[in-house]
């Protein structure tokens, strides 16, 4: 097989990360790294190897370099602008999440992507884990009974320096342009969009109403600490909480709740715990298909992409919902404490918090948190326009 051409836009940040993929892949024959779009060269060091052409013009870049994938991992605002960019050349994609800022955005996105013809994979590595399937047919098999509802879990550690990473960090909208740089929508996205993804509520028309509670202890417009709890098509909740001002980082994970038993998929690690009535607890560990390796894989041996963008459509209305909800409310000072000698914040508490709205499927005010905003929570109704 000749390897397939492929230009990085964004190489810094998390897109080093991309650069060390490519090259793997690079040495196993699958791709070629054709060239890199960053607003300032890479050296060979930040390349990883000999350097291929770059631009920080990103379509002269596709045309001169021929390429047949783009990878893009830019500021989120960029995402659709630069799919389409490259849809119009007839170059497929890899997109790394989220997909897009707005549901508007997002169809946008999606719909000129369907009209060129080209393949697109959203960036969620999660799940390209072979856990996803797996759990989806314990489900089916009846092995936890009926589901009742999907808890997630993400209680990560930020420094304050996290949120000052680039113009865009922790904002929900810079020079008028949506940005939505929350914890639920980027740091711990995949939490969202894996709990929607394992319950069998991955598309748009899933969703049937999302309630939302948003605050933050840094000093950003965004959340840090959140939660979301989605009504769905198939009668069940699913509820993610998530935050960046963790006592200690833990493992994020997504609980499926069965009549009859539980499954806990830690998606970072592919490993799955199976809990049911009558058994003891069984553990599995799975394998993981790169999205890059399966994007080229579908466009040479043509197996079905693992992430399209229609497989994301339920996350982007957990995007929409926070995006039209008022701007994340300041935690009093009383909620958080700086951390001696590491220039980062915590909430007390909100480790057990994060938890425990996973477990019982519950948002941080039912929970008792003292600085959750007491209202009736009332569903952002969706449409399937």
């Amino acid at each position: 097989m000749t390897p397939v051409p492929v230009v990085l836009a964004g190489a810094r940040g998390h897109g080093r990360w991309h650069v060390a993929n490519i090259r793997r892949l690079e040495r196993a024959g699958l791709v070629r790294l054709a060239g890199i779009c960053e607003l300032t060269p890479l050296t060979e060091q930040e390349a990883q190897g000999e350097l291929p052409e770059q631009s920080a013009d990103f379509g002269a870049l596709l045309d001169t370099t021929g390429a047949r994938i783009a990878v893009i991992c830019t500021p989120i605002p960029t995402h659709t602008d630069l799919a389409l960019t490259a849809a119009r050349r007839g170059v497929h994609l890899l997109l790394e999440k989220p997909p897009a800022p707005s549901y508007a955005e997002f169809r946008r996105m999606a719909d000129g992507v369907a009209e060129a013809g080209v393949a697109c994979q959203i960036g969620f590595q999660s799940l390209g884990s072979h856990a996803v399937p797996a759990i989806r047919e314990l489900v089916a098999e009846g092995a936890i009974g009926e589901v009742v509802g999907v808890g997630g879990a993400g209680a990560w550690v930020r420094d304050e320096a996290y949120f000052r990473r680039a113009p865009w960090s922790g904002r929900r909208r810079l020079n008028g342009a949506d940005v939505i740089d929350g914890a639920l929508t980027n740091p711990l996205a995949h939490a969202v969009a894996t709990a929607l993804a394992v319950g069998g509520t991955a598309r748009a028309e899933d969703v049937t109403g999302i309630e939302t509670e948003l605050s933050h202890a840094n000093d950003i417009e965004a959340d840090d600490t959140s939660c979301v709890r989605i009504h769905t098509a198939r009668g069940h909740r699913v509820t993610v909480a998530a935050t960046l001002c963790a006592e200690r980082a833990d493992e994020p994970y997504v609980l499926v709740h069965g009549s009859g038993g539980r499954v806990t998929f830690w998606y970072k690690q592919d490993r799955v715990l199976l809990q049911r009535g009558g058994h003891g607890p069984e553990e599995f560990h799975h394998d993981r298909t790169d999205l890059l390796e399966n994007l080229v894989a579908h466009l040479t041996t043509g197996v079905p992409l693992l992430v399209p963008p229609e497989e994301t459509g339920a996350f982007m209305r957990v995007v929409e919902a926070i995006r039209r909800a008022p701007d994340p409310e300041p935690l009093p000072a009383a909620a958080w404490h700086r951390v001696p000698g590491e220039e980062r914040r915590v909430v007390p508490g909100i480790d057990g918090l994060v938890a425990a709205a996973a477990d019982t499927l519950s948002l941080y005010s039912e929970l008792g948190a003292p600085w959750a905003p007491r209202t009736e929570h009332p569903r952002d109704e969706v449409s399937t326009r």
